[in-house]
């Protein structure tokens, strides 16, 4: 019987400094896109996969990280107090369960291969899921939800997988593919921030990964790849050539890049237009920008 995937790593201790100088005091994890931080909305679809146990990889200065997650007893009995129920609610769903939530810290940036690697010890011999929350999802069904249910059939490791433009291929670990069965396409190579004309395909992998603990053994021995870093990607091809399965997995729904201010900002009218207390006002006002804008040109 296939073990079930518990345990998920988000890999948070990057220094965030294409948003400074918001970043210079608040971690880029914690910025709100509308009215939830960009960790949220990670960690709400970890939980609608079944995840039961967080691993934060972090760095110094990530301590409102940490607080974010931890109970606030005064705010929650002034709402209490104050009967507002439905904002006490809200926030129930922020805390995380004594146990729940572990933090490791990353001493130096080598790479998001060597993020997953400190969280060796904690993973054990088990399947887990990596998430980038960087990468935010909008889907009916929950992007690592729908690879767990795929990862049920096949096993194996799974990597989340979308087409990009051939010219933006150079941005991502590209898959390159040995059979492509529609959703899931199983996997010969991949390759680190290939040149446009080098891609083996234009299937880019983003982050959401379902990895088997070999590919932590495989970090053990990992040397620097791309760019000086210890790639992920790397480890997951050493498992290829090893003989153990790999897929892409084409999940259904719409990836923002928030680690970009042009992502957060399209996730952000994105995300606002999807809720009935904010689509008809902000749907004016673009509409109004919009006619303004024609008119000047």
């Amino acid at each position: 019987m296939r073990r079930k995937v518990t345990k998920a790593i988000f890999p948070v201790a990057g220094l965030g400094t294409r948003f400074l100088p918001a970043t210079k005091s608040v971690p880029k994890e914690i910025m709100t896109l509308v009215d939830r931080p960009l960790v949220q909305y990670a960690i709400d679809e970890a939980r609608a996969a079944g995840i039961k146990e967080f691993i934060f990889v972090t760095s110094r200065g990530k301590s409102a990280l940490e607080d974010y997650f931890d109970h606030s007893p005064v705010l929650e009995q002034e709402l209490r107090k104050k009967g507002k129920d439905k904002l006490l609610e809200t926030l129930k769903a922020t805390n995380m369960e004594s146990g729940a939530i572990a933090y490791i810290r990353q001493h130096k940036a080598l790479g998001l291969g060597h993020a997953v690697w400190c969280a060796r010890r904690l993973i054990g011999n088990e399947p887990f899921a990596v998430m980038l929350p960087d990468d935010v999802i909008a889907a009916e069904v929950p992007c690592l939800q729908q690879m767990v249910e795929a990862y049920e059939e096949t096993g194996g490791n799974m990597v989340a997988a979308m087409e990009v433009p051939p010219e933006k291929a150079s941005a991502y670990g590209v898959l390159d593919v040995k059979e492509d069965m529609g959703s899931i396409v199983s996997v010969r190579g991949m390759v680190e921030k290939p040149a446009p004309e080098e891609a083996p395909s234009n299937l880019a992998v983003i982050g959401r990964y379902i990895l088997n603990p070999s590919v932590l053994s495989n970090l053990n021995r990992m040397k620097s790849g791309a760019g000086g870093e210890i790639q992920l990607t790397d480890a997951i091809a050493e498992d290829i050539d090893a003989g153990r399965d790999v897929y892409g997995y084409r999940f259904r729904g719409q990836r923002f890049d928030c680690g970009s201010k042009a992502g957060f900002l399209q996730a952000t009218v994105a995300f606002a237009l999807a809720r009935d207390d904010l689509r008809d006002d902000l749907s004016r006002y673009l509409s109004e920008i919009v006619q303004v804008d024609k008119a000047a040109q």
